[in-house]
């Protein structure tokens, strides 16, 4: 009876324990295959912040890394959103607060015991209403469903198509278009599957570029059918790998001629391991990284020779921050090591993740501006 005892303790202990890695690799997972944008981008704090004071130019917050970083960002609460510049030094702030000026409210009201949190969205809405830029609605016929799309006019025969990543929407890449604007390119910036108002993957989860890359490829489809000669894809996060995805096996690939690749996701395991960072303890990151190649269906080599610069024949803006903490600046710098004579490389600085237009405007846009200038 002991003997037997003894087997079926053991036994509900490992079923137990397997119970268990597999929440914890849902959870986990979940991070990184499913964020939810009410969660805020990836790469600023998970926690909300409070405001604490709203005047008629400045806005008190809770104090942290993150309302301490240089430059101008979006706050998004649960009904309201608002753009903040740079931290005020007139001693507003205090030890537990930091003042910073209030650039606009761009919808619902800001009040003292507001939650929000920080994103590198500064725009919201269309870019009609954000910015006073004539567009036109578009949807994009895609392999799951039509795909909603902003297209703003241009004189240029090559095409800008531009490609939000995790955790942000198709609002974040507004903030390039006023200089695309001004270069006169046709932009077409797309919700892809899993996005509001786009089809939802079957399986109901994101597969970290490796299946959305398929919607950028309808988007290339849809701007040759209408006039484009070439396009350059601008990608961000997760955004810059569905751009690298689609420069090597799209059947039009031919036709994209230069590549911006900000905060691009090249190590995928060292982006999910970051993700899961503080939901899960550190011991059942392996747990999590297992757990998403088997929800996602991702397949190591072929991610892995997708971020191979040696497949890559057309120029290359690699932007990156040193302090990304969600996707390695390292696997940047490698990559552009390999291939220095296509790809240039911006190295950034006290910037979140995907957010290096944020923290230094005049530098990100002079270097897109060098980069574009001679494709469009």
């Amino acid at each position: 009876m002991r003997l037997r005892t003894k087997a079926a303790v053991a036994a509900t202990t490992m079923l137990g324990t397997g119970a268990a890695a597999l929440a914890v690799g849902r959870v986990g997972s979940g991070a990184a295959l499913r964020p939810r944008r009410t969660d805020g981008p990836p790469g600023f704090e998970h926690a909300p912040l409070t405001v604490h004071d709203v005047g008629v130019d400045r806005i008190t917050l809770t104090r942290t890394l993150d309302t301490l970083l240089p430059g101008t960002y979006g706050l998004l609460g649960a009904d309201c959103h608002a753009a903040v510049g740079e931290v005020l030094s007139d001693g507003a702030g205090t030890a537990d607060t930091v003042a910073r000026r209030l650039v606009r409210i761009t919808r619902g009201d800001l009040r003292a015991g507001t939650r929000v949190r920080m994103t590198p969205q500064i725009h919201s809405r269309d870019p009609g209403r954000a910015l006073a830029i004539p567009y036109a609605d578009g949807a994009i016929p895609g392999e799951l469903g039509p795909l909603p799309a902003w297209f703003v006019h241009g004189d240029r025969d090559t095409w800008v198509i531009t490609v939000h990543g995790l955790g942000t929407t198709r609002e974040h890449p507004m903030n390039v278009l006023p200089l695309l604007y001004r270069l006169q390119a046709p932009v077409l910036n797309l919700a892809y599957r899993g996005d509001e108002g786009a089809p939802r993957s079957p399986d109901g989860v994101g597969h970290l570029g490796a299946t959305e890359w398929r919607d950028v490829d309808a988007a290339v489809r849809y701007a040759l059918r209408y006039g484009a000669e070439r396009v350059v894809l601008h990608g961000w996060s997760t955004g810059a790998t569905m751009a690298l995805h689609t420069a090597v096996h799209s059947p039009l690939r031919r036709h994209v001629c230069g590549l911006v690749l900000d905060s691009p996701v090249l190590d995928w395991r060292a982006t999910v391991r970051a993700l899961a960072a503080g939901r899960v303890p550190s011991f059942a990151l392996p747990l999590v990284e297992r757990a998403v190649e088997g929800r996602a269906g991702l397949d190591h080599a072929h991610l892995t020779e997708v971020v191979d610069p040696r497949r890559l024949e057309i120029p290359v803006l690699l932007l990156h921050s040193k302090d990304d903490r969600v996707s390695p600046f390292g696997a940047s710098r490698r990559f552009a090591e390999r291939r220095e004579e296509l790809v240039t490389l911006y190295a950034g600085h006290h910037a979140a993740h995907a957010a290096l237009w944020n923290a230094d405007r005049p530098r990100y846009e002079e270097a897109l501006r060098r980069f574009l200038t001679p494709l469009v």
